[in-house]
């Protein structure tokens, strides 16, 4: 841990954001703004026909309408992805881009088609309502199965069977060698739920144009100014990047979801140069619902073959993973890379391989969502033990431990190819246990039969792979006349603490107060370039880069006090804002270089040689009713190992906000399409987020093995709560109903699922 007063120093961002002073999107108000409304498709998938927009252009207050078209006509481009992945064979993947507005066939519910502005909402709805469109409506298939099948309805023709991309890592024929030759072998089929992000604060957008300069401005919450200028501008504008500037003040959670550079910017951006006035837009809960890019939607297959002494020697996957109907920025990644690098987890598994199809289907796109691709790994993996566990009649904790990869073997290369810096997997299942009260469970399970209740527990071990891929990031430090300093990041706030974590973890560098640190983010004409706050990277990678940009300032400093202090150079120390000359009392602080006319400004891109690893063990205790159905979760204990810990009480947030997450998808969360690709939980009345009654008691404790490979020895700590909580809910509920006979239940575990299980595994056994 970097500073025991981390633990009770408050987040500094809370006071202003909890009575109402934050600044989102739509709180924005620019001079002469309007208004828009998309009117969005109604089919899963249909051709499109004749758009009859002049009633509606006729109506009161009515400014523009906008068709794709029209914005074809106009030049403009869609947005692609920012990654596309060769598959076997060197087959390139299809990776569709995503239009501004749809132009001759909609392939999902809620897929924007037309863009109406007024000068109020509710004209600009009124209009998209006589708006007139002939759709001739296709079959569709909105869920991931069907659409692979055989006869399935084709969205694309330059993907047979909509497979984008068919994709694998690892040696195939060494894990059939070792499968072969297993003495215990289990395979899993496990449904991964397709999941709204379900952001507390919407999407929304204000555009504006600016004649005189010839630029345009897009205000909107972010993941990262520079992956959406970037997008809009090479992409969709093609104009050159300075033409357009992004800029996001708070941002109410983000998730992965608010990485994307959405249709609806470009054609707002679009609409406010045309109308010559700012354009402002934010999205219903139905919208959300409908057209923000959703998380994960897969079928996972593995099997994990054992020697005669329960060691692991092989683990073969496949996975299904339906992208939705375009290819969102990130997407190729999440399917494949974040999956297949999580695959070894904390174990010694010899040999490993996965083969991966991406799916198109008529949905929503897919995106990064809290773990991107990760837990899915995790989940297999932990759900493949406990069978084994079962099967050879070894001791879920001992056929783990087993087969831990020993602190000794680090630095330790998995078959995934990424090399594990650090980590002491066994202590931290040790830890774990202890705070679980694994030992108590029997008493309690017994308690609990006795009234009538089934108790269940599981623990779910698991290795996080953060970072991001590029692994560069840039820092901009300047420093003023008053001794203060600014540091200018790409790294985005979106309610993770940053505001508080940025500024302490430069003041412990520059050995200041962090009350002397001012943070630069969100503006796209401010700070570096680079990728979005993703992938748990920013500290690990933001920190890297500040620490690299302050040792480059101690050096010119130390250059420009010995001038100031007529000195030596090697006489130079620096220590807390001061450089001194060392034995002495004479000195000069950093804001007397600047006002002297010294330039301490420096910039310092840092590029760390492997990703870091957080891992962890949680341990997860339910209760079910039989006759209900209904799960309760009455305890968690969560042990987390990130690496040295700059504010102990945010990681803390983030670990009971990662539970949360993954306990949401494992109780309810879960979009449901129809048959022909209707949103059936386009609601919070039908799609099941957890309430803070459905969430437990979470105890934590952290295990620090500092991380290697970047200089605050910082390990990611903003997903791996999903991880751990997915696994450990389902092999605790899984726990509780073995001993009624049920041995398997697919997401969500919600009540009728499980009193439904209970009921047929009642009727076997009679």
């Amino acid at each position: 841990m970097m500073a025991s007063e981390s633990g009770s120093r408050r987040r500094d961002e809370d006071p202003r954001l909890l009575t109402g002073a934050g600044r989102f999107t739509d709180d924005v108000r620019l001079p002469g703004q309007v208004h828009a409304v998309f009117l969005r498709s109604p089919h899963a998938h249909a051709t499109i026909g004749r758009i009859d927009a002049e009633a509606a252009a006729g109506m009161p207050g009515v400014l523009g309408i906008f068709t794709g078209s029209g914005l074809s006509e106009a030049g403009l481009g869609d947005i692609p992805p920012l990654v596309l992945l060769p598959g076997r064979d060197g087959k390139p993947m299809f990776g569709p881009a995503i239009p501004v507005l749809a132009v001759d066939r909609v392939r999902y519910v809620g897929e924007p088609v037309v863009l109406v502005v007024a000068e109020t909402v509710a004209q600009a709805s009124d209009a998209a309502e006589a708006v007139a469109i002939d759709y001739e409506e296709l079959l569709a298939a909105s869920d991931v199965r069907r659409a692979s099948e055989p006869a399935a309805p084709q969205l694309w023709p330059q993907a047979p069977g909509n497979v984008s991309l068919d994709w694998e890592h690892g040696e195939a024929d060494a894990v059939e060698a070792a499968l072969a030759r297993a003495t215990c072998r289990v395979s899993v089929r496990l449904e991964d739920t397709r999941v709204a992000p379900t952001a507390l604060e919407p999407r929304a957008a204000i555009a504006s144009w600016d004649a005189e300069l010839g630029r345009y401005m897009l205000i909107a919450p972010t993941q990262g100014v520079s992956v959406v200028r970037k997008l809009l501008a090479e992409s969709v504008f093609k104009v050159p990047l300075e033409t357009i500037r992004v800029l996001t003040h708070d941002v109410g959670g983000g998730f992965g979801m608010k990485v994307q550079a959405y249709a609806e910017y470009a054609a707002l951006l679009h609409a406010a140069r045309r109308v010559g006035r700012p354009v402002r837009w934010c999205a219903t809960r139905l919208e959300s619902f409908l057209a923000d890019t959703h998380g994960r939607d897969g079928i996972l297959e593995g099997e994990l073959g054992l020697d005669e002494h329960g060691r692991f020697v092989g683990l073969r996957v496949r996975t299904l993973v339906g992208i939705g109907a375009y290819a969102s920025t990130y997407v190729a990644i999440v399917a494949t890379n974040n999956t297949k690098n999580c695959l070894s987890s904390v174990y010694a598994i010899p040999a490993i391989h996965i083969g991966v199809k991406t799916i198109l289907t008529n949905a929503a796109p897919l995106g990064p969502y809290r773990g991107a691709g990760r837990p899915e790994a995790i989940y297999l993996v932990e759900r493949l033990i406990e069978l084994a566990a079962r099967k050879t009649g070894i001791d879920p904790v001992s056929l783990r431990r087993r087969n831990l990869i020993p602190a000794t073997a680090m630095p330790y290369k998995a078959p995934s190819g990424q090399v594990y810096d650090s980590g002491e997997f066994e202590a931290v299942l040790d830890k774990a246990l202890a705070l679980a009260d694994w030992q108590g469970f029997p008493e309690r399970k017994r308690r609990a039969r006795a009234a009538g209740r089934l108790r269940g527990i599981g623990l779910g071990c698991f290795l996080e792979v953060a970072g991001g891929a590029p692994l560069t990031e840039t820092a901009d430090l300047r420093f003023g006349r008053d001794g203060g300093v600014e540091l200018r990041t790409g790294a985005q706030a979106m309610g993770q603490g940053q505001m508080t974590t940025i500024p302490l973890m430069l003041g412990r560098l520059l050995q200041i107060d962090p009350a002397r640190v001012r943070v630069i983010q969100g503006d796209s004409h401010e700070v570096p370039g680079g990728i979005a706050t993703v992938a748990s990277r920013s500290t690990m990678m933001l920190g890297g880069a500040a620490s690299q940009a302050v040792d480059e300032m101690i050096k010119k400093g130390k250059i420009l006090a010995a001038e100031i202090l007529e000195a030596a150079e090697h006489d130079i120390e620096y220590r807390k804002g001061r450089f001194r000359i060392a034995g002495t009392d004479r000195s000069v602080e950093l804001g007397e270089i600047v006002r002297r006319g010294g330039v301490l400004d420096t910039v310092s891109t840092f590029a760390a040689p492997e990703m870091s690893f957080p891992n962890g063990c949680h341990v997860c205790e339910v209760e079910i009713d039989p006759e209900t159905g209904v799960v309760t979760i009455v305890d968690y204990a969560a042990v987390d190992d990130v690496g040295n810990i700059v504010h102990e009480v945010i990681v803390e947030g983030q670990v009971h906000g990662g539970v949360a997450q993954g306990l949401g998808q494992v109780l309810g969360e879960q979009l449901v399409y129809s048959e022909n690709g209707q949103l059936l939980t386009a609601s919070l009345m039908d799609y099941r987020v957890p309430r803070a009654n459905d969430l437990p008691r979470i105890r934590t404790a952290h295990h620090v093995a500092p991380c290697t490979t970047n200089p605050l020895g910082v390990k990611g700590a903003g997903e791996s709560g999903v991880a751990g909580s997915i696994p450990s809910a389902v092999n605790a509920i899984l726990d509780a109903l073995a001993d009624e006979g049920v041995t398997h239940l697919d997401l969500p575990m919600t009540p009728q699922r499980v009193w439904a299980a209970l009921q047929s595994a009642r009727r076997q056994r009679a």
